[in-house]
């Protein structure tokens, strides 16, 4: 009896995980040209990814995405999860791999992210409410301010968190996060500086970027969690370089940056 509940258990775990996933154990036997690959990206992360009026979802990930396969001829299918949804996603198998602004780091590299060559580099900087007096780091000490889970942002204020005193607020996503500083639940949040520009100047928010609060930054990279889909980052990385090379990636970052 034992033997055959563990026999169900584990057909329904294999389900749980190709739920959704339309792609999942069907390309088995097949090369990597042929098969679609599963890529996992965050839902709200403009100009990188996001849904404009007409419903589509775009944005320079996406079209870099699109760009190198179209180069390199392979097939995938983008899945819009959310953040913490899309590492989880790769990290069970689900995804074969994520696009999603995420920065190339040692740390992130210590813990199982094998990461493509850099496409964008993006710094991460400190952002208040329109009317706040708030002008340097000094003068958030001992304060509340707001991060997004598992982000560069997060762990650019976590570094700063003894030094300064700060409080620390997480939240699952950018728009909830630039709230609660609109609020005045936090006095601060830390973005990646191109995504909070662009927030800023398209959604009309009321808030701005302290000048001076931007660090060294760090390139964003597609990543893989599974050594197997080596194969994968090796097209990306090649179709990487040839779109860089004819002009497609300058068009293409010229469409969503200014």
């Amino acid at each position: 009896m034992k033997k055959v509940l563990s026999l169900i258990l584990a057909v329904m775990m294999l389900a749980a995980v190709c739920v959704g996933f339309t792609s999942c154990g069907k390309d088995e036997g097949k090369t990597a040209s042929e098969k679609t690959w599963v890529i996992a990206t965050d839902t709200v992360f403009k100009p990188f990814e996001y849904t404009d009026e007409n419903g589509d979802f775009v944005g320079i990930d996406v079209d870099i995405l699109a760009a190198v396969a179209e180069d390199q001829g392979f097939k995938y299918e983008l899945k819009s999860l959310g953040w913490d949804a899309s590492i989880a996603a790769c990290q069970a198998g689900q995804a074969d791999g994520m696009i999603a602004g995420a920065s190339i780091t040692d740390e992130r590299k210590s813990t199982g992210w094998i990461f493509s060559d850099g496409y964008f580099t993006a710094t991460q900087c400190m952002t208040v409410s329109a009317s706040s007096d708030i002008a340097s780091f000094d003068d958030v000490k001992g304060k509340t301010v707001a991060v997004k889970t598992g982000t560069q942002g997060a762990s650019y204020a976590e570094s700063l968190k003894d030094k300064y005193n700060l409080k620390i607020t997480y939240f699952e996503d950018s728009p909830t996060m630039y709230q609660a500083v609109i609020g005045g639940q936090a006095v601060a949040c830390f973005e990646d500086t191109p995504i909070m520009l662009s927030s800023i100047k398209d959604g009309g928010l009321e808030l701005k970027v302290v000048e001076g609060t931007e660090n060294e930054g760090s390139p964003y990279g597609l990543a893989i969690f599974n050594s197997d889909n080596q194969e994968f980052l090796d097209m990306f990385n090649k179709g990487l370089k040839n779109i860089k090379e004819n002009g497609t990636y300058d068009k293409i970052i010229s469409k969503y940056l200014d």
